[in-house]
């Protein structure tokens, strides 16, 4: 019996009409949790259920578990086959109809995502704890939101009652799909910026537009030409001084499986000393990580 036949015992499936609404991970094999099914994970983004594969699977297989899936989630409108071990990452409209764009919600908050164009679909799931907790930490914070991405956590700042948001990101089609983000959530964008810009070539100006209470800092682990994680998250934790406000809070991600959190503890002791470990805060249970290598969020803050 193939591993695939046994998935759907681990599925972690909405459990109240209210939570089928929810956009959420239903399978995270990518944590070495279940045995042979680490290329495997499963997203629900009503109404379309979204598998992702990072190696190839049996056709057959896949059509079962379709069945099964859209058996469990009756407003299921399209399942949607992800080809991750292929360099585009292309979709396959496998059941229903074509879907590819859709709001999603999480929480009191809707997000903009898009299927079938890039790799990643415009909301890392994963990243949901970090959201609530930058919502519930925003009153009145000055926010530099560095490697804004589609800008997820300057939509929740703003619903937290931030006073300012600075969003930072290298691609303007990126900033551009924050800015819808905002106006899907009736988010006035007075107190909202966006700048196009090489956060490592760009401290003299973060230092002009701060100082900010609080930092978002959400890195890719690697991206050709521009980033590489492990060198160069070094760089922003010795300049926090220059931009950030006396008893600044910091939120750092990382998502880089061979760093663990020892990585960001020992790198804030030796370059930024004032700051304190006061919380880490754990991705959604769905997220099951059997070797400890999945994405890191720690709270830091001056004292």
């Amino acid at each position: 019996m193939s591993a695939l036949s046994q998935l759907s015992q681990y599925l972690q499936l909405p459990k109240t009409a209210e939570d089928s609404l929810q956009a959420q991970r239903l399978f995270h094999g990518r944590g070495h949790g279940y045995p042979d099914l680490h290329h495997v994970t499963i997203d629900w983004l009503p109404p379309v259920i979204l598998i992702t594969l990072f190696a190839p699977e049996s056709e057959t297989e896949i059509d079962i578990l379709a069945d099964y899936l859209v058996s469990q989630l009756t407003s299921c409108q399209s399942v949607q086959l992800q080809h991750r071990y292929e360099l585009s990452g292309p979709i396959d409209i496998i059941r229903g109809a074509t879907i590819t764009q859709l709001a999603i919600q999480e929480d009191n908050l809707k997000f903009n995502i898009r299927l079938g164009q890039v790799r990643n679909t415009g909301l890392f799931l994963d990243m949901r704890n970090g959201r609530r907790w930058v919502q519930q930490q925003s009153q009145d914070k000055r926010v530099l939101n560095l490697f804004a991405y589609t800008c997820g956590f300057s939509v929740a700042a703003i619903a937290g009652n931030a006073k300012s948001v600075l969003n930072v990101d290298m691609s303007s089609a990126a900033l551009n799909t924050g800015r819808e983000n905002h106006r899907l959530n009736g988010q006035a964008l007075e107190q909202v910026y966006f700048e196009k810009l090489n956060t490592f070539k760009s401290f003299s100006r973060l230092k002009k537009r701060g100082p900010f209470d609080l930092l978002i800092c959400d890195p890719p682990t690697l991206q050709k030409g521009s980033v590489d994680i492990a060198k160069d998250y070094p760089k922003i934790l010795r300049r926090l001084d220059q931009f950030m406000a006396p008893g600044a809070t910091l939120l750092l991600c990382l998502n880089a499986p061979e760093l663990g959190r020892d990585y960001l503890i020992e790198h804030i002791a030796e370059l930024a000393p004032q700051y304190t470990l006061v919380q880490e805060i754990p991705a959604p249970e769905v997220y099951l990580e059997a070797e400890g290598k999945g994405l890191k969020i720690l709270c830091f803050k001056a004292m």
